[in-house]
């Protein structure tokens, strides 16, 4: 078992993001047009893209960090939870909803989870040439690139609760609405929806463009990780539909699924029911 603090994972960054972004290299080769696309077991697709960059993750996290378990949402087969010390948790292509509709708001999803909580995320889109990554404790960046040349850092920070009077904004999935998540919307004073696809709504929280992200519905715990470190490092949280703490990596018997989170931009704002 091993575990990475923030210093380990804090070396590990450089490597971790030319990793995702080659992945989505190999993601962005793929012409949607004529690509197979298939059923899982869900009834979510899953196309060669999909697979092209999981096996780039897989192969590139063997050569870093061949000793750290990995739980990938096309490899699941290869879990055994509970996870101890630390594991790498990997959506290799969020939102393939969004990539075979032709959209640009799919995202490659890499977390360090230690202890069943994300420390380390990059939430990558490779159309959009644009990553949000994170440490918890150590801060978050916005980072842009073309093809795989990746350019300068700039620190993000999630934004304060908003004034009285002022609106919140909302996140809100294009795919995946529920009647809960757009009562709990409709509470915020004023509130205003900005739609996003995949993961990406968890980078506009984490640089201060969006106030909440909630999701009263089932998701993935891969869907989940690495914007949970990013929104948390950069000042924010995530948490359960309560206000309590996510866990991740723990068991598999609930298919890896989280029933619901809200990411919130300001802290204080938990509770604001």
């Amino acid at each position: 078992m091993r575990i990475i603090d923030a210093e380990a994972a804090s070396g590990l960054m450089e490597a971790l993001t030319a990793l995702v972004v080659k992945a989505g290299e190999a993601i962005l080769a793929v012409n949607r047009s004529a690509m197979r696309i298939e059923g899982k077991q869900d009834g979510s697709p899953v196309t060669e893209a999909d697979l092209a960059a999981d096996r780039i993750i897989a192969d590139g996290l063997a050569r870093l960090a061949g000793d750290v378990p990995t739980l990938s949402e096309e490899r699941t087969q290869l879990a055994a939870p509970p996870f101890q010390g630390s594991f790498f948790l990997i959506d290799p292509l969020d939102g393939t909803k969004e990539f075979v509709a032709g959209r640009d708001e799919f995202t490659v999803n890499l977390a360090l989870v230690t202890d069943g909580v994300p420390l380390l995320g990059i939430v990558s889109a490779p159309a959009l040439g644009l990553l949000w990554r994170g440490i918890v404790g150590r801060g978050a960046e916005r980072v842009k690139f073309d093809g795989a040349t990746i350019g300068a850092a700039e620190p993000i920070h999630t934004r304060k609760l908003p004034a009285p009077g002022e609106p919140w904004i909302a996140a809100v999935s294009r795919s995946h609405g529920d009647p809960k998540s757009e009562a709990f919307i409709d509470d915020r004073p004023n509130a205003v929806r900005k739609t996003c696809g995949s993961a990406v709504k968890f980078g506009r929280i984490a640089e201060g463009n969006a106030d909440i992200y909630p999701r009263f519905g089932p998701t993935s715990e891969w869907d989940v990780g690495a914007g949970c470190a990013v929104v948390t490092a950069a000042g924010g949280k995530v948490t359960d539909g309560k206000g309590g703490e996510l866990r991740f990596g723990q068991r598999s018997d609930t298919g890896f699924i989280i029933p619901e989170f809200i990411a919130w931009g300001d802290p204080q704002a938990v509770g604001c029911y």
